[in-house]
């Protein structure tokens, strides 16, 4: 299931936008303004984030520069203003697509897909994560750290390409719960998951003790908290 973060303060296109998402199959999440977007993101990961440009507490082309200075979440702007300045504006700052108000749901539904299509093609094209001294190389399912390969479980492993994948984005406790029983169909708990993070951390870490990949974000989850290329 996709998790998509609607930024939008007219509450009556929210209800709409909501309503007709939630039957699509997506997960939404709403905030109201910028302040409420923030703290959304660090509480859950995101697949997609929807985005208006007038908001209480400022622009939505503020926001889409602050996040795109960390991550490549896939953003769309939901806006009235429908001049060229101010759709070039959007795309200059690295959003992805930009609709108009009044939002036809039909529409807006189609470029989401289309969106998240070219950004999961994305993703599996990368057959190599490269993060400081750590190196995933998708095709060989193989992890190095300083150039020697590393020996991980098959759980560790896909709970590694979670993390490096989404670099400086918080992964929510939950949604990494939900990821890994996806894969592996086996039942993995809260204290399961703190076990794995544990040793994973003492094969990827200098110091374990004292992480510097995969920092804890207390009471939320973790995040890879290094600089990742993928090629």
């Amino acid at each position: 299931m996709n998790h998509l973060l609607l930024v939008e303060d007219d509450e009556n296109l929210v209800f709409g936008i909501q309503y007709t998402l939630s039957n699509e199959g997506y997960e939404v999440v709403v905030a109201g303004s910028l302040e409420e977007a923030r703290h959304a993101l660090q509480a859950k990961s995101i697949d997609l984030i929807l985005l208006d440009v007038t908001l209480p507490d400022g622009s939505g082309y503020q926001l889409c520069s602050e996040i795109r200075v960390t991550s490549q979440v896939p953003i769309i702007f939901l806006t009235a203003l429908d001049e060229e300045a101010n759709v070039v504006a959007g795309l200059d700052l690295g959003a992805d697509d930009y609709v108009t108000k009044p939002v036809r749901t039909k529409e807006l539904i189609s470029r989401i897909k289309a969106v998240l299509r070219r950004n999961n093609k994305g993703k599996q094209e990368v057959s190599l994560w490269i993060s400081d001294n750590i190196q995933v190389r998708i095709l060989e399912g193989t992890v190095l750290k300083n150039n020697s390969e590393i020996t991980l479980t098959a759980l560790e492993y896909r709970l590694l390409l979670m993390l490096i994948s989404h670099p400086k984005q918080i992964c929510s406790r939950s949604s990494i719960l939900n990821h890994l029983w996806d894969l592996s169909g086996d039942f993995i708990d809260d204290n399961t998951l703190s076990v794995h993070i544990r040793r994973l951390r003492e094969k990827v870490e200098d110091i374990p003790a004292a992480p510097q990949y995969i920092v804890t974000v207390r009471g939320i989850g973790y995040k890879w908290n290094v600089e990742v290329i993928g090629r």
